[in-house]
């Protein structure tokens, strides 16, 4: 794929300008570039969605191109067959393959089975649920239909969707957007065996690291291709811009701002483990420094001033919604200088526990007691949507902070990219991105002696990212923080807390531990250890005659279970065909009452067979696999 001579404009914006960019197979690519800069165009350029307004772009007629869709889907297909529709060819040949086996028409039977077959199509239902299942789904979600889904789980389904589909180019534009840590870390194992081309959008720098190859930088309208991941880009543009003196003087003045944090570290530091961890951040730590020195953001936590000690003390405390529990026996403390990075699967309460500790949410039993009159600063994402769209920005800032001279609120603002008359414009206007640096602005401002923070980089480009970083490094109150952006957690906190089974614990290790402990807890939660590892240990005698006689039975014995969950399925699309009639539910008689009832009825009895019959074709295929 090549790229020569672009020049790229959207409206009167030139995006590029005589750009060049060569792909090659197996490239696996992270475009990155500040917000505006022409990713995504660019991304529509390879689509044809845009067209150049001079040069040429040539994509070899071969490679089939994949582009993770942004719009939200609707619809009543089950999630599912939703991702199985990302395949263009699997039901078209399934249905002709059911229809041959129905009508016992022996050649096309083979005919469709052969085509099936070489798309993988009689593994493709596994495979979708194996995606989806990566992706945070449970195995009683696959059979939900579209529409019962959130936005943030509907764009996942496109995730998967994309993820199933037979071409050779892979573009997602923020893939990592709506995933928990757990998901993000099964999509970069899936990526890293993924035998295309990719070429991605991302901020969040430990998944551009764990996936690429090769970084894609847009800068001043054009293209800089650098080998290496994100760390590696990081540390060949350093060393680039400390060629320059004035820039290697800038950030002499940064990194010497930042010492009082790794003094602070070092004083405390009492892990070897995450002693270690840090120690690596530290020395990322300056050559971000000398990178962020072109940054439109530059800002810091102002001083804390009387912090109280302590600022919070949880003691045997429950907390939930209703009735219902979510977190119990809660003990914890948090003081001045404390720095907790809170983990836990999607789900398992860690914006529960973040809204315990910011008063959102009061304690069902025990004992919550704070110091006298705490500054409490708290970011979650609902803060964006809370928002009043009619008011400008320097109008917000004076109705949180009374008349506060607008010379300062432009000074303030224009640390996080907000200049000239952008402090006038309504906030109705603004991004996902500008709301969420406008509340960071915010907390920052108020210096709060406890700074409560629930997945904050959302919305954030890698520029902010890594200035919402630095400044965090030097912040010296006490803080929690919930994020799924890994660079983030190890860099800025000092000890970690586990959100798990109801309790929260301390974590006893760094994040790479974390890895390893929600790999490890995915297994034994899917239970697909056991049977994979007592498999393996078959494999040793694989070529005796008895596992020969076995493999043999097992192959026939999976033909027959594909053959039983086709006849299922097409039972069960005849019954959704019925359910379908509209007719069905604009005419409330009885008959048709008595109707939807009874075919209600057998679509979840049939829903159940099939989803047994596919357990067992995975059981079957896994104890081959264990004598391959």
């Amino acid at each position: 794929m090549n790229l020569e001579s672009i020049t790229l404009a959207r409206g009167n914006q030139v995006l590029l300008e005589d750009a060049n960019f060569s792909l090659y197979a197996g490239d696996k690519i992270g475009l990155i570039g500040r917000n505006g800069s022409g990713k995504s165009s660019l991304f529509g350029l390879i689509l044809g969605h845009y067209h150049e307004e001079q040069g040429q772009v040539y994509v070899p007629k071969s490679w089939g191109i994949t582009y993770l869709a942004q719009s939200i889907p609707e619809g009543s297909l089950s999630a599912k067959d939703y991702v199985l529709h990302g395949h263009p060819k699997y039901f078209e040949y399934f249905h002709a393959y059911e229809a041959a086996f129905d009508n016992e028409d022996g050649e096309a039977v083979i005919e469709y089975q052969e085509k099936l077959e070489e798309i993988d199509g009689f593994r493709l239902p596994t495979k979708a649920a194996e995606i989806l299942v990566g992706l945070g789904f449970t195995n009683q979600e696959l059979n939900k239909s579209v529409d019962d889904f959130s936005g943030g789980w509907r764009m996942r389904l496109n995730l998967a969707r994309a993820l199933i589909a037979p071409e050779q180019v892979l573009l997602l534009d923020e893939p990592t957007n709506h995933l928990d840590l757990d998901a993000i870390v099964w999509l970069e194992k899936f990526l890293k065996n993924f035998e295309g081309m990719i070429i991605l959008i991302a901020h969040d720098s430990a998944f551009l690291d764990n996936v690429v190859n090769k970084i894609a930088h847009i800068a001043n309208k054009k293209i800089d291709m650098y080998t290496g991941n994100y760390t590696s880009f990081i540390r060949q543009r350093a060393q680039n811009l400390i060629i320059q003196q004035k820039m290697h003087e800038k950030q002499q003045k940064v990194i010497e701002h930042y010492q009082s944090f790794i003094t602070r570290f070092k004083a405390k530091a009492s892990k070897a483990k995450q002693a270690q961890s840090r120690a690596k951040a530290l020395e990322r730590m300056e050559l971000v420094a000398s990178v962020h020195i072109d940054s439109p953001f530059s800002f810091e936590f102002l001083p804390v001033q009387n912090c109280p000690n302590p600022i919070l003390r949880l003691g045997r405390v429950s907390v939930g919604y209703g009735e219902k529990v979510i977190l119990s026996d809660v003990n914890r403390y948090l003081g001045p200088g404390d720095r907790i990075g809170l983990l836990g699967l999607n789900g398992a309460g860690k914006s529960t526990f973040i809204k315990l500790l910011a008063g959102v949410l009061e304690p069902m039993t025990g004992d919550k007691v704070v110091a006298s009159n705490p500054k409490i600063g708290y970011f979650a994402q609902h803060q964006l949507e809370l928002l009043n769209p009619e008011l400008t920005l320097v109008d917000w800032w004076q109705e949180i902070f009374g008349d506060l001279n607008i010379k300062i609120i432009r000074e303030i603002l224009a640390k996080f990219a907000f200049t000239g008359d952008k402090v006038f414009e309504k906030i109705g206007v603004l991004s996902g991105g500008e709301k969420s640096r406008l509340i960071l602005a915010k907390l920052v401002y108020e210096a709060p002696h406890l700074l409560l923070l629930d997945e904050p980089t959302n919305h954030l480009d890698l520029d902010m990212r890594e200035a919402l970083t630095l400044a965090l490094q030097t912040f010296d109150g006490a803080m929690v923080l919930v994020s799924h952006d890994r660079e983030l957690l190890q860099e800025t906190t000092d000890k970690l807390w586990l959100v798990d089974s109801g309790e929260v614990t301390d974590f006893d290790g760094d994040m790479s531990d974390y890895v390893k402990w929600l790999e490890n807890k995915r297994i034994s939660d899917s239970g697909a250890a056991t049977g994979k590892g007592k498999a393996s240990k078959g494999e040793k005698s694989a070529k005796s005659a008895n596992n020969q006689q076995l493999k043999s039975q097992l192959e026939k014995d999976i033909q027959k279970q594909e053959k039983q969950i086709a006849v299922i399925q097409e039972k069960l699309a005849k019954i959704e065909a019925v359910l379908q009639d509209p007719s069905l539910y604009t005419s409330a008689t009885e008959n048709n009452k008595k109707k939807l009832a009874e075919y209600s009825a057998n679509k979840k009895e049939v829903e159940t067979q099939l989803q047994q019959a596919e357990a067992a074709w995975i059981k079957l295929h896994d104890q081959l696999d264990g004598l391959s």
